[in-house]
């Protein structure tokens, strides 16, 4: 690290509270967690929406809720902050979005996934990205009822990556992306 350089202090980040951050403007974005089944998943998912800017999460089927302290452990506050609703039907969730002018990507391997480093949402268009199941994924349901499907390009010998680390590649990439927005 150059001598002159050091880490912030909590004052110097300026964070704004949870009742701010709730009162301000977001990104056209919602995050719809599919069957998600671990706690610190959910929570750790919370956290990126918040620090991301997402308008919404939306917490599928047998996702489990707040408030539970293995989501909080994750979560550090987020639950608080992001705004979010269970859907009992992810399908239905998906439909809905769709219907009030969302692009739905399911984050899912299938034959025509877009690669992420290929995809180049606008920051003003209205998105919806699913996260599916740590085992089985986005559910075939509703991958048939996105728009379309993503997927991370990967080098290595496993298949796919943790639900929540997913969640922040994919997250950070249509915020942030590749032209450092």
């Amino acid at each position: 690290m150059p001598a002159d350089d050091r880490k912030l202090t909590l004052d110097e980040l300026g964070r704004i509270d949870a009742a701010a951050y709730r009162a301000m403007v977001k990104r056209p974005m919602r995050l719809v967690l599919d069957d998600v089944r671990s706690r610190h998943n959910v929570g750790s998912i919370f956290r990126t929406a918040d620090a991301f800017g997402c308008a919404e999460l939306l917490l599928g089927g047998f996702t489990p809720l707040p408030p539970h302290r293995e989501i909080e452990k994750t979560a550090l506050g987020a639950t608080l902050s992001v705004p979010w609703r269970h859907e009992a039907s992810t399908v239905e969730a998906v439909r809905r979005l769709r219907g009030e002018g969302y692009r739905v990507w399911a984050v899912e391997q299938t034959v025509q996934a877009v690669p992420l480093d290929r995809w180049s949402p606008g920051l003003e268009e209205p998105t919806a990205l699913v996260f599916g199941n740590e085992l089985h994924g986005v559910s075939d349901a509703v991958v048939e009822a996105c728009d379309g499907c993503l997927v991370i390009p990967q080098q290595g010998t496993k298949h796919s990556l943790n639900v929540s680390v997913c969640a922040g590649i994919v997250v950070a990439w249509a915020t942030l992306g590749r032209t450092g927005r």
